[in-house]
């Protein structure tokens, strides 16, 4: 059975997006993007919102010399998972390997893990929170920014308690830091 696993970087105080929308201070070091290269190799399918996606299909054409390696190594990464939008609105995808879904199903969701034989990521505070409420997710992989933006979108959903188990971390010269729970401490 895969494991599910949210991944985000967020501000110190939890937002993914400040108050404007904007998460330009988010944007991954060399450092830290070859670590997440490596995070993200054994991935099979990625699970996204509209705008999360609409965000991450950057990676379907990102290539070239004037990209980062780590950067290209991404999209190659990225261009070669399965991936599955959840939208009501969204009519085709705009990558390769992408389906789209019309509403959220956890029982779905949990089909697909107990099929799947490379684990699912799940992308987007929205669609995140509610596989967390449903039971669904099985480990965070958080990257904490050093920087306070005040307000915006949070990371993690409000109104719900899940216990949290550390199993790794790791800090990054830049002072963003990176930390992994398992999901039922």
């Amino acid at each position: 059975m895969a494991r599910l696993i949210y991944s985000a970087i967020a501000s110190l105080d939890g937002y993914i997006e400040d108050e404007r929308g904007k998460f330009d201070w988010a944007m991954p070091s060399a450092e830290m993007l070859a670590f997440v290269n490596d995070l993200e190799r054994p991935i099979g399918t990625y699970l996204y919102g509209r705008r999360m996606y609409e965000t991450m299909v950057y990676w379907e054409t990102a290539s070239g010399p004037e990209q980062l390696p780590e950067s290209r190594d991404f999209a190659d990464i990225w261009r070669s998972a399965d991936k599955v939008v959840y939208s009501e609105g969204l009519a085709a995808p705009s990558s390769v390997r992408t389906r789209i879904e019309r509403e959220f199903d956890p029982v779905a969701v949990r089909q697909l893990k107990e099929a799947a034989s490379r684990d699912i990521t799940i992308g987007g505070p929205g669609l995140a929170g509610a596989a967390i409420a449903a039971g669904l997710v099985d480990e965070l992989q958080l990257f904490l920014v050093p920087i306070i933006v005040g307000a915006g979108k949070p990371a993690l959903p409000v109104g719900v308690r899940v216990p949290l188990g550390l199993i790794g971390e790791r800090r990054f010269a830049d002072g963003a830091v990176y930390l992994d729970y398992r999901v039922g401490a």
